[in-house]
């Protein structure tokens, strides 16, 4: 991997972001599969000190690429969808370059999402299941888990 480019975050501070575990602020993720999964996420961070998710890397810090459209679409839906009130995201594509290939000259990129997911300030963000029931979350180390209010 030799660079990558972003508006919002740098390149060191990509690097950085990649080699912490999974932790509080940080979930990897290598695809949005649910809706519903996610906004748990969401909340979970929200409520919690906010963070930030990974799509397109593996829990063994694997980069495997995304299309970087639809993974946007599927949070962004989600937390419109799930999440009372709204989180408040930073959704941002990482393009990553791999090394030329030995045997021809093309470079290999491929994208990766960086969700920040900010701190809400005072409302605690609910979300509602699949049958319309509200429950918030907080992540507790990698964990999301819900919270007795």
């Amino acid at each position: 991997m030799n660079k990558m480019k972003s508006a919002k975050f740098d390149e060191e501070f990509i690097k950085n972001l990649i080699k912490q575990k999974e932790g509080e602020k940080l979930d990897f993720k290598l695809k949005i599969t649910s809706k519903e999964k996610i906004a748990k996420t969401l909340s979970a961070l929200s409520n919690s000190q906010g963070g930030f998710i990974v799509v397109g890397m593996s829990d063994q810090k694997k980069i495997i690429g995304i299309d970087p459209e639809e993974e946007r679409y599927m949070i962004e839906a989600s937390n419109e969808e799930y999440c009372i009130p709204s989180a408040s995201l930073i959704i941002d594509e990482i393009k990553v370059f791999h090394e030329k290939f030995p045997s021809t000259e093309l470079e290999s990129e491929t994208s990766m999402l960086i969700v920040e997911v900010k701190k809400s300030p005072s409302t605690v963000i609910f979300c509602k299941n699949k049958i319309g029931e509200m429950k918030a979350y907080k992540r507790i180390n990698d964990r999301t888990v819900a919270m007795s209010i």
